[in-house]
């Protein structure tokens, strides 16, 4: 089974990217499964119904989440509903709307997708959250009975050792565990020795020349003259691809993971 792991789709450039690129991958790599980071989609922030839409008809299987998966009420529906396949970090607390892991069919069987949330620094810094550790526990524990193909992690924080250390974790126990949120992409993906595709961050898909899809202009006063600014999106430029590409065995087993990497001017 070929999987394919897509990193932050950050706004409009982004979803343009993905509309673009995946149809071409799918058929080159031979995809059985492919999951987009979705917590950006819409102007940078959240997604809505409407966009959610486009992403799963531009050749997605499944959404996964982060810290801004909340940011529209619009999407509680579909995030609630065990058949739509986008979720929200698993380990928010009690109460949180939404599902944090769900199923989803594919050829080849079904496959289980967690969302956990790591440390976020910014305004996210001081959010409530369950030990993300004890979460992926409990939820594999409860799951141990339901046959699946694949079970697929996102970690979505901002701290490298964090995301070292639950690959680590869960090295020999899930199938591959993918770190997002820092849109920039780290050199290490690999099959840990247990058996594990792991990278530390899978990086984004939007404008190149910008401040992680940011554009210069409405960050520089903040670090410059410690100014607050509103974020505005980079729509123009070249764009970034990023994703994480993982090859399993008739058993099951990960042979290979690779990080793919495309600049489209």
């Amino acid at each position: 089974m070929n999987i394919l792991y897509v990193g932050d789709v950050m706004g409009e450039p982004g979803m343009e990217l993905v509309k673009k690129l995946l149809p071409k991958l799918r058929r080159e790599y031979k995809i059985d499964f492919i999951v987009a980071q979705s917590e950006n989609v819409t102007d940078g922030k959240g997604i809505t119904p409407e966009d959610y839409k486009r992403l799963l008809s531009y050749g997605v299987d499944f959404c996964s989440g982060g810290n801004w998966s909340l940011r529209r009420e619009e999407i509680i529906a579909q995030l609630s509903d065990p058949k739509q396949p986008i979720i929200r970090p698993a380990n928010y607390p009690e109460g949180t709307p939404g599902l944090g892991y769900k199923y989803a069919k594919t050829v080849k069987g079904e496959v289980l997708v967690i969302s956990l949330v790591g440390h976020v620094v910014g305004r996210d810094a001081e959010a409530v959250i369950d030990n993300p550790l004890q979460k992926i526990d409990e939820i594999l524990d409860n799951e141990t009975s339901h046959k699946r193909v694949a079970t697929i992690v996102n970690f979505h924080g901002d701290f490298s050792s964090e995301k070292v250390v639950i690959g680590h974790y869960l090295d020999g126990r899930v199938t591959m565990v993918v770190g997002d949120h820092w849109h920039v992409p780290t050199a290490d993906a690999r099959v840990l020795p247990g058996g594990t595709a792991h990278v530390t961050d899978v990086g984004m898909c939007g404008v190149f020349d910008a401040s992680l899809g940011i554009k210069y202009s409405s960050v520089l006063p903040r670090w410059r003259d410690n100014a607050p600014t509103r974020n505005e999106l980079e729509t123009t430029g070249p764009r970034q691809f990023n994703a994480l590409l993982v090859m399993a065995d008739e058993a099951g087993h990960v042979v290979a993971a690779e990080h793919i990497s495309r600049v489209i001017n």
